[in-house]
């Protein structure tokens, strides 16, 4: 008993299992990162139903594995504080090393080059020409004509600019 008030069984932590929660935790986050930016980005807009089954049940499944099926609130506390201090981190690592965040996150893709889809890169980002529509719709246009340029940013948005009108000499039409 501690001065006789609490047992001291009751004060005892076992550093093991959250120990082995927080490496657990870590190895799958960073085996995660690095296995979805493999497989591809889509526009966060444009998750599919699919695709939203896929993240709740990788939630799921890791989940167990994170914390070795110890459901205490100890180890539940240092698996979550885990995430949140790898993500701070690497976050910062990413500010301080463009490079390196180019390397992880890649780089903004052109979808659409002067009117024309770039097909090898929506199949690089994982995305179909109903996606490609769907988002240039979104933005006002009916399709890749008129699109100067069509960027599928880090973000995972699309950024579209309209190509310029000009008249036979040169100048802009009114």
């Amino acid at each position: 008993m501690i001065r006789g008030i609490v047992p001291e069984a009751a004060v005892h932590v076992d550093l093991v299992p959250i120990m082995e929660a927080v490496a657990s935790t870590a190895a799958l986050y960073l085996l995660l990162c690095a296995a979805l930016r493999l497989l591809g980005r889509r526009q966060l807009g444009q998750l599919t139903v699919i695709d939203l089954v896929v993240i709740l049940l990788l939630g799921s499944a890791v989940e167990t594995a994170m914390i070795h099926g110890n459901t205490s609130l100890p180890v539940g506390l240092a698996s979550a504080a885990t995430l949140l201090i790898l993500n701070g981190v690497l976050t910062r690592v990413f500010l301080r090393l463009p490079s390196l965040s180019h390397l992880v996150n890649g780089g903004p893709m052109l979808l659409v080059n002067h009117g024309r889809v770039v097909e090898e890169h929506l199949v690089r980002v994982g995305m179909t020409d109903d996606d490609l529509l769907e988002a240039l719709r979104s933005r006002g246009f009916e399709g890749p004509a008129g699109v100067k340029a069509a960027v599928l940013e880090t973000d995972g948005t699309v950024s579209v600019i309209e190509e310029a009108h000009h008249g036979p000499a040169g100048e802009p039409s009114s």
